[in-house]
């Protein structure tokens, strides 16, 4: 199993910043790719971006592109999310999760961090 911890929501006037964390622990070598995702109440939840846990460039939904970025820090077993330029529409509760080795689909879910852009 693997637990993922979110951290760093809150409130941010728009085109301000947050740093997302996303600490995960347990059998950390099963993880082969990490990502965001985002909801709010009435709606579908939103994949906001990706990285592969050993490499590669990250990948990012065109809603967020040129404003997030997503790191990690394998020493730390943390993923990060960087958003700035926030707007109201980036309002949602933000999950981590994180595709196991030979698995199609997130098969692991943090609790979610409230982010809330508002003036």
């Amino acid at each position: 199993q693997v637990q993922l911890v979110e951290s760093g929501g809150g409130l941010v006037q728009p085109g301000g910043s947050l740093r997302l964390s996303c600490a995960a622990s347990g059998r950390i070598y099963s993880i082969v790719t990490m990502g965001w995702f985002r909801q709010t109440p009435g709606k579908a939840r939103e994949f906001v971006g990706r990285v592969t846990w050993t490499g590669g460039k990250p990948s990012y939904a065109d809603s967020v592109k040129g404003r997030f970025t997503i790191s990690r820090d394998n020493a730390k077993n943390t993923m990060y999310l960087q958003m700035n330029g926030l707007k109201p529409e980036d309002t949602a509760v933000y999950y981590c999760a994180a595709v196991k080795e030979y698995s199609a689909t997130y098969d692991y879910w943090g609790q979610g961090t409230q982010v809330t852009v508002s003036s």
